[in-house]
């Protein structure tokens, strides 16, 4: 329980393909990239459901579904290990700032270190300095000119640790 409400990280069902899509538009239109956003509810349930491409965790706060997190395996070629890349990350605006964010990250660094995978790592926009913040706060550092993201090493382990 946290002081702002129940919250579950769970792994996202068929029923849920509506919820993740409004999370991809909502995203689209705060990173002003609206018109980039060519996903439907077909293709993500195809893509996510049948042929497993990648994964989805869906937060929820109270029972209400809140945030979600879509990710997949890449693979380190330097480490010989694969890795979670994670594609999006989004909370809803109303749900922000009551920890959801931080569980969904996570969660995702306990599933790399229960299946020693090497690293977690994202991409951020250079502008979105909020976001850069919070993930900085986790631990996660600055690489090069596009700004990837990465928790690997000792703070994956000490971020992955129930």
């Amino acid at each position: 329980m946290d002081d702002n409400g129940a919250i579950v990280i769970r792994e996202a069902r068929p029923d849920d393909v509506g919820f993740i899509k409004s999370c991809i538009h909502g995203l689209a239109v705060y990173e002003k990239a609206e018109e980039k956003d060519l996903s439907t509810e077909e293709l993500l349930h195809k893509n996510i459901f049948e042929n497993k491409y990648a994964h989805v965790l869906i937060g929820e706060i109270d029972g209400i579904r809140a945030g979600f997190a879509l990710w997949f395996n890449n693979f380190s070629t330097w480490l010989a290990k694969p890795g979670i890349y994670l594609e999006d990350l989004y909370v809803k605006p109303e749900y922000r700032g009551r920890g959801l964010g931080r569980r969904l990250l996570k969660r995702l660094a306990e599933i790399a270190v229960e299946n020693d995978w090497g690293r977690l790592e994202w991409w951020c926009l250079k502008w979105n300095k909020p976001s850069l913040d919070f993930y900085e706060s986790l631990g996660a550092s600055q690489m090069d000119e596009w700004v990837p993201l990465r928790i690997d090493g000792e703070q994956l382990q000490k971020m992955g640790k129930r």
